[in-house]
């Protein structure tokens, strides 16, 4: 396919690492329960379209996301894979669970608010980050790489905009607990890019090296690829995505899917930035999970590219 033709805009990073979400951020925020099988390929088939790291559950409580209440069970289906598999791990136990099954790259989540904290976790900021501190010192003394996940980063369902500085308060605590990376969260999707440039601007003026940020923008109001574009502007090289664009947020009910990461491919493969990833591949997977799920992609390159799929549903 000789489309989209490339035109490089200059001062992009050359090649961007997709941090894939799907099974899990997309999986968890789905009404059906899809079988473990069908997560273990579905984990695979992305990894065999080239996506070098692929987000594969999460070790929290079955009662919280019971939609991956089988961890035990999908990730030795998995661990083989010749990816990165980072699993989300809300706490020592969590921690335990994964690093029994042989993880090695785990992610924490906190909030740059106290309401999503109070919300998610059922602590304040600070009580949380008091919660994390062991996880991570454990983790790194286990060798394992360490995500730290910042929700409401741009805005918050409860209390609105969230102060930048704030939001650099909570960055700068995560790493100095021991975090090897960032995902910024815009979990509710009301990030604009002149907000996103503001808040990396900040962040590397406090020190923050941006090879240690991500994004993960949520397409609420149609803003995930801008704000992705503004990003890649400022440095950053690693973009969270969902391919087919699934999932959102349980607990943050105004959030809808995540940026679709074949919709992140064909821009960036439009602007010369390498991924790896073969789209075609990937189209296909997506389009098979939607047929699981039994509803159709929500992302417009899946449409674009499968013109049966939208009527096949």
């Amino acid at each position: 396919m000789t489309l989209p033709m490339q035109v490089p805009i200059p001062g992009l990073p050359a090649r961007v690492r997709i941090h894939e979400v799907g099974p899990r951020d997309g999986l968890q925020n789905e009404k059906a329960t899809v079988p473990t099988a069908v997560k273990a390929d579905f984990v695979r088939r992305l990894a065999e379209a080239g996506l070098t790291t692929v987000e594969a559950t999460s070790f929290v409580h079955p009662e919280w996301v019971p939609q991956l209440a089988d961890a035990e069970e999908l990730f030795p289906q998995v661990a083989a894979l010749p990816v990165a598999l980072p699993v989300l791990v809300p706490n020592e136990r969590g921690l335990d669970r994964a690093l029994a099954l042989g993880a090695r790259r785990v992610a924490v989540f906190a909030s740059a608010t106290e309401s999503f904290a109070k919300a998610n976790l059922n602590r304040t900021v600070d009580e949380s980050l008091a919660m994390f501190a062991p996880v991570v010192a454990r983790a790194k003394a286990a060798g394992v790489h360490v995500r730290g996940y910042l929700s409401m980063c741009f805005g918050d369902p409860w209390e609105g905009a969230v102060p930048v500085p704030r939001v650099v308060r909570v960055c700068r605590a995560l790493l100095d607990l021991g975090c090897d990376e960032l995902s910024l969260g815009d979990t509710i999707g009301v990030a604009t890019p002149g907000h996103v440039t503001a808040l990396l601007d900040e962040l590397t003026g406090q020190g923050v090296p941006v090879d240690a940020v991500g994004v993960h923008f949520h397409d609420t109001y149609g803003q995930a690829l801008a704000n992705t574009l503004a990003a890649l502007q400022r440095g950053v090289t690693t973009v969270d995505a969902s391919a087919g664009g699934l999932g959102g947020c349980p607990f943050a009910k105004s959030a809808t899917g995540n940026l679709a990461t074949e919709d992140l491919v064909w821009m960036l493969r439009g602007l010369g930035v390498e991924t790896g990833v073969d789209l075609g591949r990937l189209v296909a997977t997506s389009v098979w999970m939607a047929a699981h799920l039994n509803r159709p992609s929500p992302s417009r390159t899946v449409r674009a590219l499968s013109p049966t799929h939208h009527q096949e549903q």
